[in-house]
């Protein structure tokens, strides 16, 4: 029997991206290197003993660098065509014979939020499917797939074909979620926490390469202008479809009973085709769901398997079936975390929408930077993403806690928001009030801000994901916390963009400092998450063995109200 067919309950089935935090569950055979004995005993023993991997890493599970090298270059790959719009977008979209120059950032925003809210839409599906098919043909298909869509907005010229074409590249892409699984997949506890590191840092190299692609290759005086940035984009995304096709191996275990890869990916297109002209159910789903019954090991599987077989989606809140009542998962400390996690979000995507088409903007609302300008910033910042990451945000979390690096995260959004407006001209006399002028102060001030922005939304994000991963009572509902967590990110995701690039043309008209009526909203609303965030309170979410003299008080005073 295999060690998942002990306990069904744990099975990591979940499509969400999730940190393996419970015990019980070891990776299966066919991925990465195989357990030692010492560590497979320690795997079934974690339950019972939480001080079970030491600091120093004795007793960890030897890391699948192959693997991990393959995801990696599967989603910095994905990152830097993602990364190459932002820098020209705001030039582009003031190119559209339907576009006003005052309102280029609403429609910017329109632009932006098309993608995100496709994405949002379409998510859970992808991962769903990844839960039937593999996890590697969707990857494959997303990956074409968002690479012909890149090639189709180098050929946009009006509003409505570019908010079109980012739909569609937001419906095809949900590879971001599915690769953080297949990272899940390939780890246990003892060595994730390692693994997870690097995504950060892979993030931040994307924020580099992504804006120098789409802020250098720009052809001004060409028929289609932004065409070569989106053909490099999409060559960057063949490339990755090539490595995924030869080299990523399938992290879903229960694949080994599914037919082969090119069976499995016709059936996907099957199963979309079925899909759009309303049929039922794909043939190949009832026929695996068959053999899923013939293959079941007792009736409770033989249950679970009738259930997949309907073609329900996974369920996003706990069933009745499970021991815990909704007041056991959505406490005080997690409704606060979640709604501080959708304002960060929220004040994350604003900021990266409302910089790019406040830079290119004309004084004095704006800063009139060029696209290879904006590009060269953007790369600026993901640069600092990399070193904080690697060299300092560990140390600095080990000392203040997943809770309060949370907050610091926040409270940095609000002063990076506070401090933008006020930022130099290029030239002395074309705006005021400001810090400065001249190009020399222009960029300091700019890297400046930059700097305590990229800041905020590393250690913030990578606090929130510990800190949620942390409030799951049990491994029953981290995939569900998770996924709401997700869901609520696309949305800050696709409302950000709109109202920012709303505020901005209506702050065009604005005198003095119009730029500051955009950048203070948002910096009022990161204020708001910032002061909610201290009532996340339970010294749980820490990591394990850290507690400060505060928490010591707190749960004093609990025991004594108790």
């Amino acid at each position: 029997m295999k060690p998942t067919d002990q306990n069904p309950l744990l099975r990591r089935k979940s499509s969400t991206p999730h940190y393996q935090t419970f015990g019980g569950i070891s990776p299966p055979k066919s991925r990465g290197q195989p357990l030692s004995e010492q560590s497979a005993n320690s795997s079934s023993n974690d339950l019972s003993s939480p001080h079970l991997h030491s600091e120093d890493g004795d007793g960890s599970s030897p890391l699948p660098k192959r693997q991990m090298a393959i995801l990696a270059i599967i989603a910095l790959c994905e990152q830097t065509a993602l990364n190459s719009i932002s820098p020209y977008l705001p030039e582009m979209a003031s190119t559209f014979p339907e576009v006003n120059p005052g309102q280029v950032g609403v429609y910017v925003g329109t632009i932006a939020s098309a993608f995100a809210l496709s994405q949002m839409v379409t998510g859970l599906f992808w991962g769903w499917l990844s839960d039937r098919i593999g996890r590697k043909p969707v990857i494959m298909c997303g990956t074409i797939f968002t690479a012909a869509c890149f090639v189709a907005f180098g050929f946009c010229r009006t509003l409505w074909q570019a908010v079109l074409v980012q739909a569609l590249m937001g419906i095809v892409n949900g590879n971001q979620g599915v690769v953080s699984t297949c990272l899940g997949e390939i780890t246990d506890r003892s060595n994730q926490s390692q693994a997870f590191t690097y995504l950060p840092v892979i993030y931040g190299i994307g924020g580099i390469t992504g804006p120098i692609v789409g802020g250098l290759l720009v052809m001004k005086g060409n028929r289609y202008p932004y065409l070569l940035p989106n053909l490099m984009s999409a060559l960057v995304l063949v490339v990755d479809f090539a490595i995924c096709a030869i080299w990523l191996e399938e992290s879903l275990e229960e694949a080994q009973d599914l037919p082969p890869l090119k069976r499995r990916v016709k059936s996907l297109f099957a199963y979309l085709w079925q899909f759009t002209s309303s049929a039922r159910r794909p043939t190949y789903l009832r026929k695996g769901s068959k053999k899923a019954r013939r293959h079941a090991d007792d009736s409770d599987d033989e249950h679970a398997s009738d259930n997949e077989s309907d073609g329900a989606l996974p369920q996003i809140i706990p069933g009745a079936g499970d021991e815990l009542k909704t007041k056991d998962v959505l406490n005080r400390d997690t409704i606060l975390l979640l709604i501080t996690y959708l304002i960060f979000q929220l004040s994350n995507i604003s900021f990266n929408s409302l910089y790019p088409v406040f830079a290119q903007a004309d004084p004095p609302t704006g800063r009139n930077l060029d696209p290879e300008e904006i590009g060269l910033s953007l790369a600026f910042a993901g640069a600092v993403t990399i070193v904080f990451q690697v060299g300092l945000f560990g140390k600095l979390r080990d000392r203040m806690g997943n809770r309060w690096a949370y907050r610091t995260g926040l409270g940095l959004f609000v002063v990076a928001y506070f401090l933008m407006p006020f930022v130099g001209y290029k030239k002395e006399g074309q705006g005021s009030p400001s810090l400065s002028s001249g190009m020399g102060w222009l960029w300091t001030e700019i890297g400046f801000v930059l700097l305590i922005k990229t800041v905020a939304a590393v250690g913030g994000l990578t606090s929130a994901l510990l800190l949620i991963t942390n409030s799951a009572p049990n491994h029953h509902v981290l995939g569900a916390l998770n996924g709401l967590a997700q869901t609520l990110s696309a949305a800050g995701r696709a409302v950000g963009p709109f109202f920012a690039g709303g505020l901005f043309t209506v702050a065009t008209k604005v005198r003095p400092k119009g730029e500051a009526l955009a950048f203070g909203v948002f910096g009022g609303i990161a204020f708001i998450g910032f002061l909610l965030s201290f009532g996340i309170r339970s010294s749980d979410l820490e990591a394990e063995g850290w507690e400060s003299d505060s928490d010591a008080v707190s749960d004093k005073s609990d025991d004594d109200e108790a």
